[in-house]
């Protein structure tokens, strides 16, 4: 356990020194498998690992997915999504902060992006809060909180990566989020209340619109509703009927997903060569990105594993009785720790492969800690003092400082705490989608 204690150390302080996380766990993971076998050992295996990540076909679903979204974000979707929910919503007082985490919640099962809807959506509902004297705290903190949801809703990239790195069904991950994601945009609706009972001048009421207006508000999100068809449909068979009997790969349904996405975004003139050209390069260097980081924690992984650090783990559990439901507190009490310093991509990498082991030891479904996991991370988001989605609206709005971003996250944080402890005390409320698609 000692040098594995010591490689997960080496990683964390050269990250804190401003190393890229995917160059530190390659390193330290090379360095440390080298110390465990051989130094031509370890240069096979970290080898081996860039050639066969490079020609996995598995891997395709990640490019794809993230084009997927790209082609949404031009395509314009994120407005009908805000005109739709603003229609229902915004005569309530705090109205226009819910109508942004439904827009949010939308926006994400087509997505995938906390990052990219929380800049989105800044863009879209910001200045319709603004224009009704919405306080700041609130206006930036329902986007940045709503934006969190794009890693849970599917199809989620994160969820992608968390499959390919426990060797778990995306299509299982992609089902399981659809209720904490509900559940997620529920809490939040109920910390907007909070806040606008605490303080009525942070979201005056709107103006209430007719029903015809709002029919022709959800006639425009029918390419949302299709797109998110399209690709979880697939998944799960419901296309599977004659003549067309047609079921989707994760790999097939991100192909879907990003040809519909583009022919949305092409539909609705959103397009051109420089836009197509920008996507292009922004999924390639998105991509090339993700592997980097992929490929250090698989070479981070081998070590972990082959220094014991899981099986050592197990075994201190067992010598000190600790309950299962205990050891999984304790491993989301790291999960805590560590957001207030790392983004959610680089934390999860960087635990999965030490805590998957021992978790599914201690038999917990891989489905609901991958649920789980995804959860603490998003809490990561608005968690300062990294909180990335507080640093990206701030650098959309400029004009607004990153502490009174903060301050208004908090009921939103405190609501993802209820949701987290209901969903672990509750696995049922996870599983209970996957179970119902055997």
């Amino acid at each position: 356990m000692l040098i594995s204690i010591i490689g997960f150390a080496a990683v964390l302080g050269l990250v804190f020194l401003r190393m890229p996380i995917a160059i530190a766990m390659a390193l330290v993971g090379t360095v440390g498998y080298a110390y465990e076998t051989s130094s031509r050992a370890a240069v096979s295996m970290a080898g081996r690992l860039i050639i066969d990540t490079s020609q996995d076909y598995g891997l395709s679903v990640v490019p794809l997915f993230i084009l997927m979204g790209l082609f949404v974000n031009k395509g314009g979707l994120s407005q009908e999504l805000y005109r739709a929910s603003h229609a229902f919503l915004g005569h309530f007082r705090g109205g226009l902060a819910m109508a942004t985490i439904v827009a949010c919640g939308g926006f994400s099962a087509i997505c995938g992006s906390s990052l990219a809807t929380a800049a989105t959506m800044s863009k879209v509902a910001m200045p319709q809060m603004r224009k009704y004297n919405y306080s700041d705290e609130l206006s930036t903190a329902s986007i940045a909180a709503g934006g969190t949801l794009g890693i849970l809703i599917p199809p989620s990239v994160i969820l992608v990566i968390y499959g390919l790195l426990t060797e778990t069904s995306i299509g299982k991950l992609f089902i399981a989020g659809i209720l904490p994601g509900l559940l997620g945009i529920g809490f939040y609706l109920l910390a907007v209340r909070y806040t606008v009972a605490r303080k009525p001048e942070a979201g005056p009421a709107g103006e209430r619109v007719e029903w015809p207006e709002r029919i022709s508000a959800l006639k425009d999100v029918w390419f949302v509703i299709a797109l998110f068809v399209l690709v979880i449909g697939g998944l799960y068979g419901l296309f599977n009927f004659a003549p067309l009997n047609l079921t989707f790969s994760p790999t097939e349904a991100a192909g879907m997903g990003a040809a519909g996405a583009f022919l949305i975004a092409l539909f609705r003139g959103s397009l051109n060569m420089t836009s197509i050209k920008e996507v292009l390069v922004e999924t390639a260097h998105t991509t090339a990105s993700l592997f980097a980081v992929l490929i250090g924690a698989w070479i981070f992984s081998n070590f972990i594993n082959l220094a014991g650090l899981p099986s050592a783990l197990l075994e201190l559990v067992t010598q000190w009785s600790l309950a299962p439901l205990a050891v999984i507190f304790m491993i989301l009490l790291v999960y805590l720790v560590l957001g207030c310093v790392f983004e959610s991509l680089s934390m999860l990498l960087l635990t999965v492969p030490i805590f998957f082991p021992l978790v599914t030891s201690l038999g917990f479904d891989p489905v609901w800690f991958g649920i789980i996991v995804v959860v603490v991370t998003e809490i990561s988001l608005i968690t300062p003092p990294v909180g990335l989605n507080v640093f990206v609206l701030k650098g959309v709005l400029g004009d607004v400082s990153t502490g009174t971003i903060f301050r208004g996250t908090v009921p939103f944080w405190v609501a993802d705490i209820f949701r987290l402890l209901i969903l672990v005390l509750l696995p049922g409320l996870v599983l209970f989608l996957p179970k119902l698609m055997h």
